[in-house]
């Protein structure tokens, strides 16, 4: 049977229906199944804090499950004090106890065994809600001091950047780890370019899944004359294009000059009318936060300096540098 071209739309609205009705059943059983490890703590907390029951008692409870029932998967005894503690840790925080749900138990669980501070567990579950992230893409930001690294870069967010996308706070950084490119150390630009297209998908996980590749030496015209952005991005939630120079060396205020001129290009000639300002980034190897202070206190573009790391930074050393971070805005009160 030959199809039309409104039997392939209808027919791609019913796909679509299904899609979304298996995506909501996951989601519910999974919800379910958090809510059952939640009940399931919640049980035994009261019970031992009650004296009804010793620590003893779980570890009899985990035998019987398995002798008895061994269909019931899951409920070890290592598992059992998982739960108890997955509930002691969040049901006093009525903001964070309902978005639990939302994440895989997996998820949960590493973010339990993984993350130190409160504030630092509410962190990377509000991640995990907005970029889904996997087991595997989690981890990987926790080792690449995701949250450190965030908590940093909104103590140097310019205030022009701020002021125009009042989002952008929670959007860029002010360090990114590119470990994944495995770039030689003596690298040119070309190679730090290619490389990222080329791990397109570990890039965007390490900017933010609301980036859109728009594309690289991308060409704008002005007068008689072409010039080449290294990457162009479109950024869904912020709604506006994000464009990306990569320098491979110290940061260099002249860099502006020319990060400037292609802001006022994309916004000239590229940009659409229902869209925000272009925001600008130079990724660069390193930077002097004071020769980046001096260089924007009178940009009048939303323009960021951010330094790429081809190397985990050592999470001790982020959590140091955030710990000095805080010391000095308490002196400053």
């Amino acid at each position: 049977m030959k199809l039309s071209k409104s039997n392939h739309k209808q027919f791609a609205e019913v796909l679509n229906m299904i899609r979304l009705a298996r995506y909501n059943a996951v989601k519910s059983v999974n919800a379910e199944q958090i809510m059952l490890y939640w009940r399931v703590g919640e049980y035994i907390h009261d019970k031992i804090k009650k004296a009804e029951w010793g620590e003893g008692v779980v570890d009899a409870l985990a035998e019987y499950i398995q002798i008895n029932y061994p269909e019931f998967k899951g409920f070890t005894r290592r598992a059992l004090y998982r739960m108890r503690q997955f509930y002691e840790i969040y049901h006093r925080n009525r903001i964070v106890s309902p978005l639990v749900t939302q994440l895989s138990w997996s998820n949960n669980l590493v973010i339990l065994s993984r993350a130190k501070t409160p504030e630092e567990r509410e962190f990377y579950i509000r991640l995990c809600i907005k970029e889904g992230y996997s087991r595997r893409d989690l981890e990987r930001q926790i080792d690449s001091g995701y949250y450190e690294r965030a908590m940093l870069s909104k103590k140097k967010l310019m205030p022009l950047l701020a002021q125009q996308h009042p989002q952008a706070v929670d959007v860029f950084k002010d360090s990114y780890i590119l470990d994944f490119l495995s770039l030689p150390k003596a690298h040119s630009e070309k190679d730090l370019q290619r490389g990222i297209v080329a791990n397109l998908k570990d890039f965007i996980l390490e900017f933010g899944r609301d980036f859109t590749f728009a594309g690289q030496e991308y060409r704008i015209q002005v007068g008689n004359h072409d010039y080449f952005i290294d990457l162009l991005f479109f950024h869904r939630a912020l709604r506006c294009l994000v464009m990306v120079e990569l320098k491979i060396d110290d940061f260099k205020p002249e860099y502006l000059g020319k990060l400037n001129f292609y802001l006022e290009a994309l916004d000239r000639d590229v940009r659409k009318p229902d869209e925000n300002p272009s925001v600008g980034i130079i990724l660069c190897k390193s930077k002097d936060d004071e020769v980046v202070e001096y260089a924007l206190s009178r940009n009048m573009s939303p323009a960021l300096i951010a330094e790429y790391k081809t190397k985990l930074i050592p999470k001790k050393t982020l959590e140091k540098k955030l710990h000095e971070y805080a010391l000095l805005a308490k002196g400053e009160q």
